[in-house]
């Protein structure tokens, strides 16, 4: 039977329960919210004369989780429409709701007999072939589904999504023991291409992969500092970005997840593990469970392990010391092994200046690595059936750049189960069959394949899907036709070439641009089409601005001038060949690097894509083109034909506020909305796959009959026009919102927008916009304010108001 899921239930409207069902509307599901029927009214209700017996009161819980959706920060939803598909009721009105949903997820308190009642609510109102799942952090599968019949139970599992639901890329997949396999693949397949996570297969065991080695892992890193006396702000210094973790590093994460949680997740291993040596790891400190008491459990309730205060100089982070169970300002960690880490390139080399370091800071490192690794290999084929699961469900659930085993390999397994054994510790089964037989690492790599260690002494393969492709890889295999220092270019296969940036941040330079001329000559020779796209941290930050701001401090305005017109020479060798070009944008997409989307013939975008074009934040316009494209696109949304001509001016006006007030979408979605994307457009759900849909696009494109993009033109808004922008400008000034240079800035816009010093209705060119473009930015960059601003993001990282 061909399954599909076109409707689903969420049961459950709290943080985990609403966050789902957003993330179901994101990718286009229409989904049931259901929540318990409130015992009680509010005071409001009260006030109103509502009574228990009103749907607004019945449905208040799920509802208030929907509300909640608008509120949330980061943004739960990709567009606030998508709130539309969300349908709110409770578990005692619109359990009927269940028989029209193909998946219904539980989302309620981790409580085994609430679950088991709310399931038995579930098998009397879902239709036979249902899928059923729990969004379980912990309580095992098999014993949920005990006492329901055996077609439930053939299509019950466990659907773990990590918090929040729309951004973790990890979802644990936890069949039972009665659960059809094919129900498994499917949705591992689904959570993939619909959903866009990564599907890891965990087995039936306390708090599944993650979550098990992850609390080890929080446990042994408090248990170590205690013994050390660290505090936890050094702890946070040392288990950062400078060991491939994320930037919340240890306590940081604490409070963001709640000690409550923490607590109840350390305890249900505790409690369910026959090992005295690991009940008394998942022992929690006594201090963390004081904390819970005091109610500081973290960022919701407004203290943790750190504390925001306010001071005469604004707000200041306190850090919790332990001992005293008071705050106290944060110190900064001193370390040697930690200074030798900083400066080093890799994050294996950075890895081993730390945990072989010699100070405390290593003492710490080391002995937290040890016992991680070591549970990681002893517990890895407990807990799921390979070495890969438990590395991607690490680096996709916690952030950690490196997975356990992977980590293993980078510090070195020799010289690290040398030492370990040195101390006395005890080696896993996994990590003796692997030096027994002669090797060294748990994965290894040729021609840009990875293979992982498996049981039994040989390595496996490590699958991946056709659609996840690996730009690094095609370069091992002798696919890179061209690099320099900025960029590559690299052949996708089947006739695509992909222009990749590999400077710092992906910032634009002249290098950049260079390859991005040779690809158009390349790409015109000898292939089909043309993916613009990489797989850093983000698509692009936009331009070298210490490059720009250092040929303006030494007034090189020729150099200055030729960089944006080989930026616009560039665009139009792009724009021009007769061949398709497609962006894939992801990440932070700013500046340059939504004006190098602009040039492509279509976008093929990752969901989560931050566009804006952000130049005023450091006094300038968007000078490659940019300006000059908005204006454009904001011309075609304009409604032809009909007897009274539409009025153009509030659609320049929009696209002019986008750029003034330097607008980031926070999502792809999003970005269509305001205008850096076209509806046309397409948006990847799955970051892994969207090099390959960019590189299907093109291909589609070509079989279509590709015609290259023709020179456009316009009627612009004129003098007329420009004359209502200033008044607005002239307005926001004198209310005190912009100062004169931000005035300066936004009057510079609206003239080229404007279409310069021509009567309304004047016919222009894009190479005309482009020129007032170019004159305008080379303006704003020669003033001493502009500059001022460039040298403050630089050190500062954030917009100066000058």
């Amino acid at each position: 039977m061909e399954r599909n899921i076109r409707k689903a239930a969420v049961l459950g409207s709290g943080v985990m329960g609403a966050g789902i069902a957003a993330h179901l509307a994101n990718v286009g599901i229409p989904v049931y919210l259901l929540d318990i029927v409130p015992r009680e009214l509010t005071e409001d209700e009260s006030k109103k004369g509502l009574t228990l017996a009103d749907p607004v009161v019945r449905n208040r819980i799920a509802q208030a989780g929907k509300d909640r959706l608008l509120k949330e920060k980061p943004a739960p939803l990709y567009d606030k429409a998508n709130l539309d598909l969300i349908t709110v009721g409770n578990m005692e009105d619109h359990l009927s709701y269940l028989g029209d949903a193909d998946w219904i997820i539980e989302a309620v308190v981790e409580n085994l007999d609430v679950k088991k009642k709310v399931f038995e609510l579930v098998e009397a109102h879902r239709r036979p072939g249902t899928i059923v799942s729990s969004n379980t952090s912990g309580v095992s599968i098999n014993e949920m589904s005990e006492g329901r019949s055996d077609e439930f139970r053939k299509h019950f599992l466990g659907t773990h999504f990590f918090n929040p639901p729309r951004y973790l890329k990890l979802l644990e997949i936890i069949p039972g023991n009665d659960t059809d396999p094919a129900i498994v693949d499917y949705m591992m397949r689904f959570g993939e291409f619909v959903l866009g996570k990564g599907t890891v297969l965990c087995k039936d065991t306390p708090n599944f992969i993650a979550n098990r080695i992850g609390t080890y892992g929080l446990q042994i890193s408090i248990q170590e500092m205690v013994r050390l006396g660290l505090g936890v702000d050094e702890v946070d210094a040392l288990t950062g970005p400078v060991i491939g973790r994320p930037k919340s590093a240890t306590f940081r994460t604490l409070d963001v997840v709640g000690l409550d949680t923490y607590v109840h997740v350390a305890n249900n291993v505790k409690n369910k593990s026959a090992d005295d040596a690991e009940k008394a790891v998942f022992e929690v400190p006594s201090f963390v469970l004081e904390m819970v008491e005091k109610r500081w459990i973290g960022q919701k309730a407004g203290q943790g392990f750190f504390k925001q205060v306010k001071t005469a100089e604004g707000k200041d982070i306190l850090a919790l010391d332990y001992h005293t169970m008071e705050y106290r300002p944060r110190v900064k960690a001193k370390f040697p092994s930690l200074e030798a880490a900083k400066t080093a390139k890799t994050l294996p080399e950075k890895l081993k200046a730390l945990v072989y370091g010699k100070d405390k800071g290593s003492e710490f490192l080391w002995s937290v690595f040890k016992k991680v690794l070591l549970y990681s290999a002893a517990k890895a084929y407990e807990i799921a059936d390979d070495i890969v699961s438990v590395d991607r469900a690490m680096k996709w659930g916690f952030g950690w750049e490196l997975g356990p085993f992977e980590t293993w390999d980078a510090i070195g397994v020799e010289k690290s189960v040398a030492r370990m054994r040195e101390e006395g510790e005890t080696i896993p089964a996994l990590v003796e069959e692997l030096l027994a037989s002669g090797k060294t690492s748990f994965y290894q790599k040729q021609d840009g394949r990875v293979a992982a260690f498996a049981v039994g002494g040989r390595y496996k393969d490590v699958e991946e899907n056709k659609e996840r492709i690996n730009l690094a890889a095609l370069k091992e295999q002798g696919r890179l036709i061209r690099k320099n220092a900025g960029a590559a270019l690299v052949d996708l296969g089947d006739g695509v070439a992909c222009l990749e940036f590999t400077s710092p941040h992906n910032a634009l330079g002249m290098d950049v641009l260079q390859m991005a001329a040779f690809a158009a000559e390349e790409v015109q020779r000898n292939f089909l089409g043309l993916v613009i796209g990489n797989q850093g941290k983000n698509f692009c930050v936009g331009m070298n601005l210490g490059l720009a701001l250092m040929e303006a401090q030494d007034e090189n305005w020729f150099e200055l001038d030729m960089l944006v017109k080989q930026f616009h020479k560039v665009g139009h060798a792009l724009r021009t060949m007769h061949r398709p070009v497609v962006a894939a944008p992801f990440g932070m997409t700013l500046g340059g690097g939504v004006e190098i989307c602009f040039l492509a013939d279509r976008v093929q975008a990752s969901a989560e894509t931050y566009m804006g074009l952000v130049e005023v934040g450091v006094g300038l316009l968007p000078g490659g083109g940019g300006t000059k494209e908005m204006l454009f696109r904001a011309m075609e949304n304009v409604p032809e034909g009909g007897t009274v001509p539409v009025d153009p001016f509030p659609f320049v006006a929009r696209a002019f506020e986008t750029i003034a007030m330097a607008k980031v979408s926070t999502s792809g979605r999003e970005a269509i909305n305001l205008g850096y994307l076209r509806p046309s457009d397409r948006i990847s759900i799955n970051p892994d796959h969207l090099l390959y849909d960019a590189k299907q696009l093109v291909l589609a494109m070509v079989k279509e009959g590709y015609t290259p993009q023709r020179p456009r033109k316009i009627r612009v808004i004129g003098e007329s026009g420009y004359a209502t922008l200033r008044q607005s400008i002239y307005t926001m000034k004198k209310s005190g919102y912009i100062s004169d240079h931000d005035e300066l800035i936004a009057s510079k816009i609206a003239y080229v927008m404007s279409g310069g010093s021509v009567p309304a209705g004047t016919e222009v060119t894009e190479q005309y916009i482009l020129e007032l473009e170019r004159q305008a930015f080379l303006e704003l960059i020669k003033t001493p304010k502009t500059q001022q601003r460039m040298q403050h993001m630089l050190t500062k990282n954030k917009p100066l108001r000058n």
